[in-house]
Protein backbone atom coordinates (compact mmCIF):
# COMPACT_ATOMS: atom_id res chain seq x y z
CA UNK A 1 0.00 0.00 0.00
CA UNK A 2 1.11 3.64 -0.70
CA UNK A 3 0.35 6.53 1.62
CA UNK A 4 0.26 10.11 1.06
CA UNK A 5 1.94 12.38 4.06
CA UNK A 6 2.28 15.37 5.13
CA UNK A 7 0.56 18.79 7.33
CA UNK A 8 -0.53 21.59 5.07
CA UNK A 9 2.75 23.49 5.65
CA UNK A 10 4.83 20.93 4.42
CA UNK A 11 5.56 19.37 0.61
CA UNK A 12 3.83 16.15 0.44
CA UNK A 13 5.48 12.88 0.16
CA UNK A 14 4.30 9.47 -0.54
CA UNK A 15 5.61 6.30 1.32
CA UNK A 16 5.69 2.45 0.64
CA UNK A 17 6.39 0.08 3.47
CA UNK A 18 10.01 0.95 3.82
CA UNK A 19 10.57 4.09 1.71
CA UNK A 20 9.85 7.87 1.34
CA UNK A 21 9.74 9.76 -1.99
CA UNK A 22 8.96 12.98 -3.23
CA UNK A 23 6.37 14.15 -5.60
CA UNK A 24 6.39 16.69 -8.52
CA UNK A 25 3.90 17.20 -11.06
CA UNK A 26 5.92 16.75 -14.30
CA UNK A 27 4.60 17.85 -17.86
CA UNK A 28 4.01 15.94 -20.97
CA UNK A 29 4.15 16.75 -24.56
CA UNK A 30 1.80 13.75 -24.96
CA UNK A 31 -1.84 14.10 -23.98
CA UNK A 32 -2.85 11.43 -22.01
CA UNK A 33 -6.19 10.16 -22.61
CA UNK A 34 -8.71 7.74 -19.98
CA UNK A 35 -10.80 5.68 -21.86
CA UNK A 36 -13.08 2.66 -20.11
CA UNK A 37 -12.22 -0.71 -21.47
CA UNK A 38 -9.42 0.77 -23.52
CA UNK A 39 -7.70 -2.40 -25.36
CA UNK A 40 -3.97 -2.28 -25.47
CA UNK A 41 -2.38 -3.39 -29.29
CA UNK A 42 -1.04 -6.72 -27.57
CA UNK A 43 -4.70 -7.26 -26.30
CA UNK A 44 -5.92 -7.33 -29.77
CA UNK A 45 -6.25 -10.05 -32.32
CA UNK A 46 -3.37 -10.18 -35.24
CA UNK A 47 -5.79 -11.54 -37.64
CA UNK A 48 -6.45 -8.57 -40.45
CA UNK A 49 -9.77 -10.03 -41.45
CA UNK A 50 -11.48 -9.22 -38.19
CA UNK A 51 -10.23 -5.55 -37.62
CA UNK A 52 -12.69 -2.75 -37.05
CA UNK A 53 -13.25 0.64 -36.23
CA UNK A 54 -14.10 1.02 -32.82
CA UNK A 55 -15.77 5.20 -31.35
CA UNK A 56 -14.53 5.03 -27.66
CA UNK A 57 -15.64 7.67 -25.51
CA UNK A 58 -13.36 9.32 -23.74
CA UNK A 59 -13.59 9.97 -20.12
CA UNK A 60 -10.62 12.04 -19.46
CA UNK A 61 -7.59 13.70 -20.17
CA UNK A 62 -3.75 14.75 -18.44
CA UNK A 63 -1.15 16.89 -19.53
CA UNK A 64 0.68 15.57 -16.38
CA UNK A 65 1.43 13.41 -14.04
CA UNK A 66 3.11 12.46 -11.01
CA UNK A 67 6.77 11.93 -10.66
CA UNK A 68 8.65 9.68 -7.76
CA UNK A 69 11.87 10.34 -6.50
CA UNK A 70 13.25 8.49 -3.27
CA UNK A 71 14.12 10.53 -0.93
CA UNK A 72 15.71 11.13 2.29
CA UNK A 73 12.45 10.23 5.02
CA UNK A 74 11.80 13.76 7.00
CA UNK A 75 13.09 12.50 10.47
CA UNK A 76 14.07 15.67 12.23
CA UNK A 77 10.80 16.37 13.33
CA UNK A 78 10.49 13.04 15.34
CA UNK A 79 13.23 14.12 17.73
CA UNK A 80 11.80 17.74 17.95
CA UNK A 81 8.29 16.11 18.47
CA UNK A 82 9.59 13.56 21.51
CA UNK A 83 11.88 16.34 23.04
CA UNK A 84 9.04 18.40 23.84
CA UNK A 85 8.06 15.90 26.95
CA UNK A 86 11.33 13.91 28.03
CA UNK A 87 10.41 10.66 30.10
CA UNK A 88 12.31 12.09 33.74
CA UNK A 89 11.76 8.97 35.79
CA UNK A 90 8.64 7.49 37.48
CA UNK A 91 8.76 9.85 40.41
CA UNK A 92 9.34 12.88 37.93
CA UNK A 93 6.33 15.20 39.06
CA UNK A 94 6.71 17.07 36.10
CA UNK A 95 5.45 13.49 34.36
CA UNK A 96 1.64 14.04 35.99
CA UNK A 97 1.26 17.12 35.20
CA UNK A 98 2.74 17.92 31.97
CA UNK A 99 0.63 19.45 29.21
CA UNK A 100 2.59 18.08 26.15
CA UNK A 101 0.88 15.75 23.84
CA UNK A 102 2.52 12.32 23.72
CA UNK A 103 2.32 9.89 20.65
CA UNK A 104 1.39 6.46 19.45
CA UNK A 105 2.91 4.80 16.61
CA UNK A 106 -0.29 5.25 15.06
CA UNK A 107 -0.10 9.13 15.72
CA UNK A 108 3.53 9.09 14.51
CA UNK A 109 3.24 8.24 10.91
CA UNK A 110 0.36 10.58 10.72
CA UNK A 111 2.70 13.71 11.74
CA UNK A 112 6.11 12.25 10.01
CA UNK A 113 7.05 12.30 6.79
CA UNK A 114 8.88 8.80 6.41
CA UNK A 115 7.66 5.16 5.67
CA UNK A 116 6.78 3.14 8.74
CA UNK A 117 9.90 0.94 8.93
CA UNK A 118 11.78 4.42 8.48
CA UNK A 119 10.20 5.60 11.79
CA UNK A 120 10.31 2.77 13.50
CA UNK A 121 14.23 2.60 12.67
CA UNK A 122 14.73 5.90 13.77
CA UNK A 123 13.01 5.53 17.13
CA UNK A 124 15.24 2.56 17.69
CA UNK A 125 18.31 4.78 16.30
CA UNK A 126 16.83 7.29 18.88
CA UNK A 127 16.84 4.88 21.89
CA UNK A 128 13.22 5.57 22.03
CA UNK A 129 11.12 3.32 24.57
CA UNK A 130 7.50 2.41 24.72
CA UNK A 131 6.09 3.85 28.20
CA UNK A 132 2.33 3.27 28.84
CA UNK A 133 1.62 2.85 25.09
CA UNK A 134 3.70 5.73 24.03
CA UNK A 135 6.98 6.21 22.28
CA UNK A 136 9.24 8.55 24.68
CA UNK A 137 12.71 9.42 25.09
CA UNK A 138 14.74 9.30 28.62
CA UNK A 139 15.70 12.83 29.54
CA UNK A 140 19.64 12.84 29.74
CA UNK A 141 20.59 13.13 33.03
CA UNK A 142 17.70 10.54 33.76
CA UNK A 143 19.76 8.30 31.15
CA UNK A 144 23.12 8.75 33.24
CA UNK A 145 21.68 8.24 35.71
CA UNK A 146 20.30 4.40 34.98
CA UNK A 147 23.66 4.24 33.53
CA UNK A 148 25.55 4.98 36.04
CA UNK A 149 23.71 2.83 38.11
CA UNK A 150 24.26 -0.37 35.67
CA UNK A 151 27.99 0.61 35.70
CA UNK A 152 28.30 0.43 40.07
CA UNK A 153 26.84 -2.59 39.73
CA UNK A 154 29.59 -4.18 36.97
CA UNK A 155 32.10 -3.09 38.91
CA UNK A 156 31.25 -3.86 42.44
CA UNK A 157 30.10 -7.44 40.95
CA UNK A 158 33.64 -7.67 39.10
CA UNK A 159 31.41 -8.76 36.05
CA UNK A 160 32.74 -9.13 32.33
CA UNK A 161 31.76 -5.97 30.45
CA UNK A 162 30.95 -8.64 27.70
CA UNK A 163 28.73 -11.07 30.11
CA UNK A 164 26.31 -8.60 32.23
CA UNK A 165 23.07 -10.98 33.54
CA UNK A 166 19.91 -9.55 33.28
CA UNK A 167 18.25 -11.23 36.11
CA UNK A 168 20.90 -9.92 38.65
CA UNK A 169 20.40 -6.51 37.63
CA UNK A 170 16.91 -6.57 37.43
CA UNK A 171 16.91 -8.03 41.10
CA UNK A 172 19.59 -5.82 42.46
CA UNK A 173 18.67 -2.75 40.83
CA UNK A 174 14.81 -3.03 41.57
CA UNK A 175 14.35 -0.80 44.88
CA UNK A 176 16.13 1.75 43.01
CA UNK A 177 14.29 1.98 39.33
CA UNK A 178 11.81 0.15 37.42
CA UNK A 179 12.80 -3.07 35.64
CA UNK A 180 11.74 -1.79 32.44
CA UNK A 181 14.09 0.82 32.94
CA UNK A 182 17.08 -0.90 33.88
CA UNK A 183 16.29 -3.35 30.94
CA UNK A 184 15.51 -0.37 28.33
CA UNK A 185 19.46 1.14 29.75
CA UNK A 186 21.03 -2.56 29.04
CA UNK A 187 19.18 -2.74 25.65
CA UNK A 188 20.09 1.06 24.51
CA UNK A 189 24.28 0.55 25.57
CA UNK A 190 24.46 -3.25 25.22
CA UNK A 191 24.10 -6.33 22.60
CA UNK A 192 21.70 -8.84 24.25
CA UNK A 193 22.27 -12.53 23.94
CA UNK A 194 21.26 -15.95 24.73
CA UNK A 195 23.92 -18.47 27.02
CA UNK A 196 22.90 -21.73 28.76
CA UNK A 197 19.17 -20.42 28.86
CA UNK A 198 20.48 -17.40 30.65
CA UNK A 199 20.17 -13.74 29.06
CA UNK A 200 23.33 -11.75 29.24
CA UNK A 201 24.28 -7.99 27.62
CA UNK A 202 27.26 -7.54 26.08
CA UNK A 203 28.28 -3.62 26.83
CA UNK A 204 29.19 -1.18 23.86
CA UNK A 205 32.39 0.52 24.90
CA UNK A 206 32.13 3.35 22.25
CA UNK A 207 28.65 4.25 23.10
CA UNK A 208 28.85 4.01 27.12
CA UNK A 209 32.39 6.58 26.91
CA UNK A 210 30.70 8.70 24.21
CA UNK A 211 27.62 9.72 26.71
CA UNK A 212 30.37 10.19 29.35
CA UNK A 213 32.01 12.40 27.21
CA UNK A 214 28.08 14.67 26.52
CA UNK A 215 27.66 14.90 30.24
CA UNK A 216 30.75 16.47 30.33
CA UNK A 217 30.69 18.44 27.29
CA UNK A 218 27.24 19.79 28.02
CA UNK A 219 28.30 22.00 30.69
CA UNK A 220 31.29 23.82 29.32
CA UNK A 221 31.82 26.43 26.28
CA UNK A 222 34.60 25.07 25.39
CA UNK A 223 37.13 22.66 27.06
CA UNK A 224 40.45 22.36 27.43
CA UNK A 225 41.32 19.69 24.80
CA UNK A 226 44.04 17.11 27.11
CA UNK A 227 42.12 18.77 30.31
CA UNK A 228 39.51 17.09 28.72
CA UNK A 229 40.92 13.72 27.70
CA UNK A 230 42.20 13.52 31.21
CA UNK A 231 38.88 13.77 33.09
CA UNK A 232 36.75 11.58 30.27
CA UNK A 233 39.03 8.53 30.83
CA UNK A 234 38.79 9.24 35.12
CA UNK A 235 35.14 9.26 34.80
CA UNK A 236 34.50 6.00 32.24
CA UNK A 237 34.23 2.32 33.67
CA UNK A 238 37.39 0.42 34.67
CA UNK A 239 38.64 -1.37 31.85
CA UNK A 240 36.89 1.09 29.37
CA UNK A 241 39.25 2.98 27.00
CA UNK A 242 38.53 6.92 25.48
CA UNK A 243 38.93 7.83 21.97
CA UNK A 244 38.18 10.77 20.42
CA UNK A 245 36.83 9.07 16.99
CA UNK A 246 33.99 8.17 19.36
CA UNK A 247 32.86 11.06 19.31
CA UNK A 248 31.74 11.52 15.76
CA UNK A 249 29.03 13.76 15.24
CA UNK A 250 28.54 14.94 19.11
CA UNK A 251 31.82 17.04 19.17
CA UNK A 252 34.34 19.41 17.15
CA UNK A 253 38.35 19.63 17.99
CA UNK A 254 39.79 23.18 17.37
CA UNK A 255 43.03 22.13 16.25
CA UNK A 256 43.69 26.48 15.55
CA UNK A 257 43.33 27.76 19.29
CA UNK A 258 46.07 27.19 21.68
CA UNK A 259 45.41 25.18 23.75
CA UNK A 260 43.54 22.89 21.28
CA UNK A 261 39.75 22.65 23.18
CA UNK A 262 36.57 21.00 22.37
CA UNK A 263 33.02 21.44 21.93
CA UNK A 264 30.28 19.73 21.85
CA UNK A 265 28.33 20.17 18.37
CA UNK A 266 25.66 17.54 17.51
CA UNK A 267 24.83 16.48 14.32
CA UNK A 268 21.23 16.13 15.77
CA UNK A 269 21.08 19.79 16.25
CA UNK A 270 21.74 20.99 12.97
CA UNK A 271 19.00 21.48 9.68
CA UNK A 272 17.94 18.72 7.74
CA UNK A 273 17.78 20.76 4.31
CA UNK A 274 21.28 20.27 2.64
CA UNK A 275 22.11 23.65 1.92
CA UNK A 276 20.89 24.53 5.43
CA UNK A 277 22.97 22.58 7.10
CA UNK A 278 26.15 23.36 5.16
CA UNK A 279 25.45 27.30 6.24
CA UNK A 280 25.14 26.33 9.40
CA UNK A 281 28.47 24.25 9.56
CA UNK A 282 30.55 27.12 7.88
CA UNK A 283 29.26 29.75 10.34
CA UNK A 284 30.50 27.46 12.68
CA UNK A 285 34.08 27.36 10.94
CA UNK A 286 35.15 28.62 7.90
CA UNK A 287 37.13 25.71 6.58
CA UNK A 288 36.84 22.32 7.01
CA UNK A 289 38.85 19.38 6.36
CA UNK A 290 36.82 16.16 5.22
CA UNK A 291 37.35 14.22 8.22
CA UNK A 292 36.08 16.88 10.43
CA UNK A 293 33.04 17.41 8.01
CA UNK A 294 32.27 14.24 7.16
CA UNK A 295 30.36 13.09 10.59
CA UNK A 296 27.97 16.18 10.09
CA UNK A 297 26.88 15.61 6.56
CA UNK A 298 27.30 11.54 6.01
CA UNK A 299 23.27 11.45 7.36
CA UNK A 300 22.66 13.95 4.23
CA UNK A 301 24.12 11.29 1.53
CA UNK A 302 21.19 10.10 -0.81
CA UNK A 303 21.35 6.67 -1.92
CA UNK A 304 24.52 5.88 -3.70
CA UNK A 305 26.12 9.04 -3.17
CA UNK A 306 29.45 9.65 -1.54
CA UNK A 307 30.41 12.88 1.24
CA UNK A 308 32.98 13.64 -1.35
CA UNK A 309 29.76 14.11 -3.78
CA UNK A 310 27.93 16.28 -1.36
CA UNK A 311 30.85 18.40 -0.83
CA UNK A 312 31.62 18.89 -4.65
CA UNK A 313 28.19 20.11 -5.30
CA UNK A 314 27.91 22.52 -1.98
CA UNK A 315 31.62 23.40 -1.13
CA UNK A 316 34.29 24.81 -2.43
CA UNK A 317 38.08 22.74 -2.34
CA UNK A 318 41.45 24.47 -2.20
CA UNK A 319 44.58 23.41 -0.29
CA UNK A 320 46.06 24.96 3.28
CA UNK A 321 49.71 24.00 4.15
CA UNK A 322 49.21 20.43 1.88
CA UNK A 323 45.78 19.76 3.32
CA UNK A 324 42.65 20.33 1.68
CA UNK A 325 40.29 22.12 3.10
CA UNK A 326 36.20 23.18 2.06
CA UNK A 327 34.99 26.53 2.40
CA UNK A 328 31.23 27.60 1.25
CA UNK A 329 30.85 28.18 -2.16
CA UNK A 330 28.55 31.41 -1.54
CA UNK A 331 28.74 33.92 1.06
CA UNK A 332 27.91 33.71 4.65
CA UNK A 333 25.97 36.25 6.75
Amino acid sequence: SLVIRGEKDEQAVLCSKDKTYDMKIADTSNMLLFISGCKTPEQLSADQASCNIIHSQIAGFSNNYWELRRCRPKLKKLRKLLMEDPYEGPDSQKDQTSTFSKYTTEDLLSLIQASEEEILHQLQVMDACKIEGYWRILEFDYEMKLLNHVAQLIDSESWSLSKVPLRTCLEELGSLEPKAMTEHILLSYGRKYIDDGEVYFEMNEDKICRAIAQMLLQNAVKFNLSEFQEVWQQSVPEGMTTRLDQLKGLALVDKTSRPETIFLLKVEDLPEDNQERFNSLFSIREKWTEVDIAPYIQDLCAEKQTVGALLTKYARSSMQNGVKVYNSRRPIS
